[in-house]
This record gives C-alpha cells, sequence and structure tokens, in this order.
C-alpha cells in the first residue's frame, strides 16, 4: 500500500501544530514540515507576548471564539503534560473614563456569550485590590487568562513530530508549488518534491505561498511592527499581571498595555508602525520589494486613507519614548521614563482584503490538495491545537 505523503509548508507554532495532530491521526503517512529558517518557531512564534487569551474579544461563533477556547484549555494540558511554565496571572481590562464604559459593556458580552470562566466586572476599588498601581473608572478581569513561552511549546511540538516518524527539512524555502495528476510538487532548493497532500502554514509570507499554489492574491499580507518597552527589573512589582485597555472600535489594533511574561519581566506595549520588510524587526531594515508589494496593495492604501491620523500617531510613538510611555500612563500614573528600557519586536502578519478590511477571524483557503492558511494572527498561538484539529478535519474532508 502506498505511503500518504503530506507536506507543511511553515515552521511556526500553527505549521508544527498541524504536523503533531498529522502524526496523531495518519500515523501512517509521511510528514514532512520545511522551513526557509535554521529554527522552528522563528519569526511571530518566538516575538509574540506570550499570552494564552480567553476568549474576551472574539465574535460569538466566529473561529477564533470557538477555537480560542477549546484551543487555551488543550494548551494548559499540553504545557502541564510536557512541564513548559504555564501561569495563570489574569487580565484586567480597564476603562479610563465614562466614555469608554460602553465598550467596556461589549467586551462584557461577548466574554460570556464565549463562556469565558471566571469574569468579575470591578470597581475602582477593585483595580486597586488587583493592580495596586493601576487606575480606572471600572474594569473586567479575566483571572483565566495566563502566560507561557510559545517558542519552547513549538520546540514541544517539534519534538513530537520527530518522534511520530515526521521529518523537519529546515533551512530550505520553498520557491514554486506546482499540482500534477498524481499530486503536488514542492521545488525545495535544488530539489522536488512529491505530495498527495500541502498545507500552507507560512505567516509573513501566507500570502506569497497561497498564490504559488494557485490561490488568488488577497488577502495580502501587511506587515505591522510592533515595539516594546520593558521595565527594568527593580520595577517588575508595579504589575502584578496584565493590564488592557478598551480598544478603540474605531481602530484595528488594540494599544498599549502591560504584559507580565513567564521569565518575570513585564513588558509595555506594543505599539503598531507600519514594518518596511516583512522580516522588519528593526526600524533600519528595508526591503524596497516588500515595501513596494506593500503601498501598491488597494488594501493598504484604503486602510491607510481611513486610519492616516492614528498611523501618524503610532510613528510618534515609535520615535519618542516620552510619547509612547504617555499611553500607558493612562493606566499605571507612577510610570517613569526611567524605569524601562527598549524590549523586543515583532512583525505581524495582518492580512488585509482589497477593500482595506483587516481580516478579524482565521481564514483557510481549500485549493484541491492544497491547503492555505491564509489568517492566523492573535489567538492564533493559543488556538494552535485547537486549529490544528481543525486543519486536519478541514483536510481530509470530501470536496465534490
Amino acid at each position: 500500500m502506498k505511503t500518504e505523503r503530506i507536506g507543511i509548508i511553515g515552521g511556526g507554532i500553527i505549521g508544527l501544530a498541524v504536523a503533531r495532530r498529522l502524526g496523531q491521526v495518519r500515523s501512517a503517512a509521511s510528514i514532512t514540515v520545511i522551513d526557509k529558517e535554521d529554527t522552528v518557531g522563528s519569526h511571530q512564534t518566538s516575538h509574540n507576548s506570550g499570552v494564552v487569551h480567553a476568549g474576551l474579544y472574539y465574535a460569538p461563533g466566529s473561529l477564533k471564539a470557538i477555537l480560542c477556547r477549546r484551543g487555551a484549555a488543550m494548551l494548559r494540558e499540553y504545557c502541564a503534560e510536557k512541564n513548559i511554565p504555564y501561569l495563570e496571572c489574569g487580565k484586567l481590562v480597564i476603562a479610563i473614563n465614562e466614555s469608554e464604559v460602553q465598550a467596556l459593556n461589549q467586551i462584557q458580552k461577548r466574554s460570556e456569550l464565549n463562556q469565558v470562566k471566571g469574569l468579575v466586572r470591578i470597581g475602582i476599588e477593585g483595580i486597586r485590590e488587583l493592580e495596586p498601581n493601576a487606575i480606572g473608572f471600572t474594569g473586567l478581569h479575566s483571572p483565566h487568562t495566563a502566560i507561557t513561552d510559545y517558542l519552547e511549546v513549538a520546540k514541544a511540538y517539534a519534538a513530537d513530530v520527530v518522534a511520530s516518524g515526521g521529518t523537519l527539512l529546515l533551512g530550505k524555502a520553498v520557491t514554486s508549488i506546482s499540482s500534477k495528476p498524481n499530486g503536488v510538487e514542492l521545488r525545495v532548493g535544488e530539489d522536488s518534491l512529491m505530495f498527495d497532500r500541502v498545507i500552507i502554514c507560512a505567516g509573513l509570507y501566507s500570502d506569497h505561498m497561497a498564490e504559488l499554489g494557485g490561490d488568488e492574491k488577497e488577502p495580502a499580507i501587511v506587515p505591522f511592527r510592533g515595539e516594546y518597552y520593558r521595565l527594568v527589573p527593580t520595577k517588575n512589582d508595579l504589575i502584578k499581571g496584565l493590564i488592557y485597555p478598551v480598544p478603540d472600535p474605531n481602530y484595528p489594533f488594540l494599544g498599549v498595555h502591560f504584559t507580565r511574561r513567564i521569565d518575570g519581566g513585564v513588558d509595555v506595549g506594543p505599539n503598531a508602525v507600519l514594518a518596511l520588510a516583512r522580516e522588519g524587526y528593526l526600524r533600519s531594515d528595508l526591503s524596497p520589494k516588500d515595501l513596494w508589494e506593500t503601498l501598491r496593495w488597494p488594501g493598504f492604501q484604503r486602510l491607510a486613507k481611513k486610519h492616516w491620523k492614528m498611523g501618524v500617531s503610532e510613528m510618534i510613538g515609535s520615535i519618542s519614548k516620552h510619547q509612547f510611555l504617555n499611553r500607558a500612563r493612562n493606566y499605571v500614573p507612577e510610570l517613569q521614563d526611567i524605569d524601562v528600557v527598549r524590549g523586543d519586536t515583532g512583525v505581524r502578519a495582518q492580512a488585509v482584503d482589497r477593500d482595506g478590511t483587516l481580516v478579524e477571524d482565521f481564514r483557510i483557503h481549500r485549493l484541491g490538495k492544497v491547503l492555505a492558511v491564509r489568517n492566523a494572527p492573535s489567538p492564533g498561538a493559543t488556538s494552535s491545537l485547537a486549529i490544528a484539529e481543525y486543519i486536519c478535519d478541514e483536510l481530509f474532508k470530501k470536496v465534490n
């Protein structure tokens, strides 16, 4: 009997979770994960906040809402099994004035519809009890929101893949995807590899890979760099858990917040500025090709026209430490410029439709024997095990 060959393009946390799941449900298959980097989880996986989301913000019934809740529960069990650090430090969403109360009410309603456990609505004194250095008008506390180390999770997934007989083909870039009568041919470096099925989990390059596989350009990836400051160690006790703002419904990103890390540090941020390269972790990183591709995408042009004022504000915050921290001081007034140093940066693969709409939900396209993950932003890492279940079910679903 012929061995089924399945290829996964992308060695981030989603691709590795899918490969791991395939090893469970297709134990006789030959599973190969291909990534252009020499190590797994090199980009979004190892450059994120480490938050295990509980599902507060997502539209009820959406894939994000469904898979986040299941994924968080699965991830908690997995971390316990693998002895990966996992801490339920809790998240406090704060409305700083009365004008934000209605939006916070909507978050609470969504959270309840999404069956987020343990939610508590609190007032000024409740905020002080949870976060003595924070201020606010009212808040919503999610005690089961947690933090972990997603790179360690991804490495554990990779070890599971290898243990089940799978192969990690690292340091190899896929340059072409061709559907053939007998399967799907991938050009990998100087080699051609044949697979019966291929799954694209390429993160920052998901649109490029999907197009190679025969999909349309939409949605295109627009890279946004998120910059963090980090509290100096002597100030880590300013923050007990996670402090988040009430998102502005007119703005596509969350805004500056405080995130306790699993190593004990505390990050302040991120902002959201256009990255000048898909892997543009530094302000000086520039890829003319990537930038031109972003600027000529009609979806980005429409997005920029709508949100240009906020874009300018984010750029000012990127240049000025004082302005950046002024946003954080709305929640923790005691924070001083000298209390922080430059922290890590990440680049978010934000999918944008042609009409300028940011793709909010997970989006997966079926292309015959190829399945393309076109959008899996936050809470993608939280949901990774549940996303893997979903993708594997979709992969083997019969298509008329």
